[in-house]
């Protein structure tokens, strides 16, 4: 029988930085599946060590010198980079370590990489570089203008990345992606962030707490902001399962790997379709046959009302389209996850 091509081992080596974190892990995971060789760079401040089986680095990239050591011991053909701070709220009041982490650890990483012959780089950037959006859905070519520091720090590497192709020849491809969400469908890897500020993961744990005999009236579910300018008052994303943003970076790896890129390119990953946080909330209720209940919160400073992307330009260049679009099936393969990790420690806890 003729061998399936995604398991052939390719020459390719590919270094995965942040890949103990939630896109990360699945990044890696399907990166395997494809037969790449994989290394992975994480200094596990917020990433989980077992979360692949890939060789992990602990390696911060505030520190220079570990990184020239791995590359000068371990050289990559691409990076991947998604070692990033990506708390908005949490950079509107700790600004100064979003500024190190992401904008001075990527230009660390830069730096070295330019020094062991520049292997291409896959950056995630994020929808936060547009702030409140002019018109929707946004594309690639709509204002950039950041109204946290999550979405400064993206945006400034970004324009970094223009200049360093235009003075080094960097090449780079750079993924804006909108609200990432799901888990693998085979349920290898899941969603754990410490702490957890994304909103499927959190209205699943309530609703795990009620699965398990919990008090629907002693909620911890928050909903921040209620006077958005939208239909029900709360605010609309666009949540595009993690795995097709994994396969957004696959594509742009591939594209990288044929030389067609000849600088800094950039993209929208977007379902091109928003959900309201109440919406959400009602179908992680239809998923998984909880009555979820939440309370309501002033907003959040930094929160624009409505995010929804416009991925038409992936599609066109890089042959990428969501393979996941209906929410219901975006939370339900995390709600599996979800049921799947707390059987699991279960098991643990009772020594089986």
């Amino acid at each position: 029988m003729m061998q399936d091509k995604r398991f052939e081992q390719r020459h390719e080596k590919i270094a995965v930085v942040g890949g103990a974190g939630y896109v990360g892990a699945h990044m890696v995971t399907l990166l395997q599946d494809e037969g790449y060789e994989v290394v992975v760079l994480d200094n596990l401040s917020r990433g989980v060590p077992n979360a692949t089986s890939a060789p992990l680095f602990e390696i911060d990239l505030r520190d220079v010198n570990a990184l020239d050591t791995f590359f000068s011991k371990y050289p990559c053909d691409l990076v991947m980079h998604f070692a990033a701070l990506a708390y908005v709220g949490e950079s509107v009041v700790e600004p100064a370590l979003y500024y190190q982490n992401n904008v001075v650890g990527t230009l660390n990483l830069l730096d070295v990489m330019r020094k062991y012959g520049k292997p291409p780089l896959v950056f995630s950037s994020s929808c936060a570089t547009y702030g409140e959006p002019n018109a929707i859905p946004i594309s690639e070519s709509h204002i950039q203008n950041p109204i946290n520091p999550y979405g400064k720090s993206k945006l400034f590497i970004e324009q970094a990345l223009r200049d360093y192709s235009n003075a080094y020849g960097q090449q780079s491809i750079s993924l804006r992606y909108f609200n990432a969400a799901g888990c693998d469908p085979q349920g290898r890897v899941g969603e754990e962030h410490q702490p957890e500020t994304h909103l499927i993961p959190l209205v699943l744990a309530e609703a795990l707490r009620l699965k398990k005999g919990g008090n629907a009236v002693k909620t911890t579910l928050q909903v921040f902001g209620h006077d958005f300018a939208t239909a029900d008052g709360s605010c609309v994303r666009d949540y595009i399962h993690v795995s097709d943003l994994c396969l957004g970076h696959l594509q742009s790896a591939k594209r990288l790997f044929s030389g067609t890129v000849k600088g800094a390119e950039f993209y929208n990953l977007a379902n091109g379709h928003g959900f309201s946080v109440l919406e959400v909330i009602n179908a992680c209720r239809q998923v998984t046959g909880q009555d979820i209940s939440f309370t309501l919160q002033a907003r959040r400073t930094g929160d624009p009302a409505v995010l929804v992307g416009d991925a038409s330009q992936a599609l066109k260049i890089l042959a990428w389209s969501p393979q996941i679009p209906a929410l219901e099936d975006i939370i339900a393969s995390a709600w599996n996850w979800v049921v799947q990790r707390d059987r699991q420690l279960e098991l643990v806890a009772q020594g089986k």
